[in-house]
């Protein structure tokens, strides 16, 4: 089929016309505590062959692209998780993508064969595309519900990880291979998958940062093009070599955005603009695949009882058992249970065996859409009165600093861009009592609109702009020192002491 300029025309401003709806829909989502994916699900439905007409029912090519979307938004989620902070629960994270998984697809397999009178393929299939938790909709929903940082930590990391075991599994399953390779086999090549997955993850991550510190491109865009492109390299490479690409992805990314580069928030800035491009395309396509005339009272049923088995059973018995690995009470756990929250990866999944013709793979993707719409419906909204019932919301508590740094590379240095939030202890701070490395200093203070050189009784204030000088050798224990202030005040050190 071929492509002309006026087809091009028409693609265009169609695209452009729902791509800028969908960014201002960001907002509507986000003051209803909904995440996006349901608004662009129904815009792509309301754009099909039920609404507009356009029709999309090719199932391969919404395979590759659902793929290549979800490579996007893992990228994203690894480059701007902050490592120190989610190191601690991530025992628990992994814990819930493997042991957590494993104990959801069964729970779920068996419940939709003899409660759901599926077939054992098709049960299987069910609880295996529906057990992973979605990155997007972890991401965008609980960064802003006010959690400690384990219980978010512990649920973005499960769903960066989660989606590698299960691609596998469901992929193994659509293509008959399970049957070749038996239990114990399959679980051999999961586990081969992830290993080598992670590895070549952590050599793309620690090479590429190795590389990015050296290189000196000639322009700062260059920078977060090439960070995201060695994430795409880590994929690329892990499938070469039958590893897990989705694992390799998440984990130099995670590499990446922890590691000290050039220019570490305009990457992030530019990973996050990305992301949400990949979602809107993503979710939208997928409500494109929808038939809605295909939806029957009977696979509506099925889809509400297969939720409440996911939501009530599978989801708390995988939470109890994961966390062996790492006790938690229980209303922390609580919460982790109810903030499983589905999204685009269970439907991306199912494209597999859409893909490969198994028996009953359109019903299996119309009860996994209307399990995500009606769940994440339900879930979404309800997640700060679930963390205020169960008493683990916490009031706001100073961010991370807004940190940006730009390479001096005749004195091997750096200059640090630094912003005081309006919830920041640096406020109210002198200069002089930042106690900044020796050899780092605060060279200039951007207050109002105007720039002032600062001395050691200046005190510093909400929205005030930083620009600190530090050698390249102290840089990480000046942002170190930068961040105890910010968080704990100007009695940060002693305090800890």
């Amino acid at each position: 089929m071929s492509f002309d300029v006026e087809q091009l025309d028409k693609f265009v401003l169609i695209g452009a016309a729902v791509t800028m709806l969908a960014i201002l829909a960001v907002r509507l989502s986000s003051r209803a505590g909904l995440p996006s994916l349901l608004i662009y699900l129904l815009m792509g439905v309301a754009l099909g062959e039920s609404g507009v007409g356009i029709g999309f029912e090719d199932s391969q090519l919404a395979h590759s692209l659902g793929f290549a979307a979800l490579l996007l938004i893992l990228a994203e989620g690894g480059l701007t998780t902050n490592w120190r902070e989610a190191r601690p629960s991530m025992r628990l994270g992994f814990s819930l993508a493997t042991i957590g998984v494993a104990t959801s697809v069964t729970i779920m397999a068996v419940g939709g064969h003899y409660l759901l009178g599926l077939p054992w393929e098709l049960a299987v299939l069910l609880g295996a595309v529906c057990s992973p938790t979605d990155a997007a909709a972890v991401f965008s929903v609980l960064r802003v519900v006010p959690l400690p940082q384990r219980l978010v930590g512990s649920l973005e990391a499960e769903s960066g990880l989660n989606d590698a075991p299960t691609v596998v599994l469901v992929t193994l399953i659509s293509t008959g291979a399970v049957a070749d390779y038996g239990v114990l086999g399959t679980v051999g090549v999961i586990a081969f998958e992830l290993v080598a997955g992670v590895a070549a993850g952590l050599a793309i991550g620690f090479g590429g940062a190795w590389l990015m510190r050296r290189v000196a491109l000639p322009s700062s865009g260059l920078y977060p093009l090439a960070v995201l492109t060695l994430t795409l390299l880590a994929y690329g490479s892990a499938t070469a070599l039958h590893a897990s690409g989705f694992a390799a992805v998440y984990v130099a990314a995670l590499v990446l955005g922890n590691s000290e580069l050039p220019h570490r928030a305009a990457t992030k800035s530019f990973a996050e603009g990305v992301a949400w491009l990949a979602q809107i395309g993503l979710f939208v396509m997928l409500g494109l695949l929808l038939s809605p005339g295909r939806l029957s009272l009977s696979t509506v049923g099925t889809a509400i009882v297969a939720g409440l088995i996911l939501t009530l059973v599978a989801r708390p018995i995988s939470v109890a058992v994961s966390s062996v690995v790492q006790p938690m009470p229980w209303r922390e756990l609580s919460f982790v249970s109810w903030a499983g929250l589905r999204g685009a990866v269970p439907i991306v999944l199912t494209t597999i065996p859409l893909s490969e013709g198994v028996d009953g793979a359109e019903r299996l993707f119309d009860i996994v859409f209307v399990i995500v719409v009606v769940y994440t419906l339900l879930t979404g909204p309800t997640l700060p009165v679930v963390a205020r019932v169960l008493r683990v919301a916490r009031r706001s508590e100073p961010r991370d600093l807004d940190l940006e740094a730009a390479p001096l590379e005749r004195v091997a240095a750096d200059l640090l861009q630094i912003t005081i939030s309006p919830v920041s202890k640096l406020h109210g701070v002198e200069v002089g009592e930042l106690r900044l490395p020796q050899g780092a200093s605060v060279s200039l203070v951007i207050r109002d609109g105007q720039t002032l050189v600062p001395e050691s009784r200046t005190v510093l204030r909400h929205g005030d702009d930083l620009l600190v000088v530090t050698p390249r050798r102290l840089r990480e224990a000046t942002e170190g020192r930068l961040r105890e202030v910010s968080a704990r005040g100007r009695l940060a050190q002693w305090l800890d002491e």
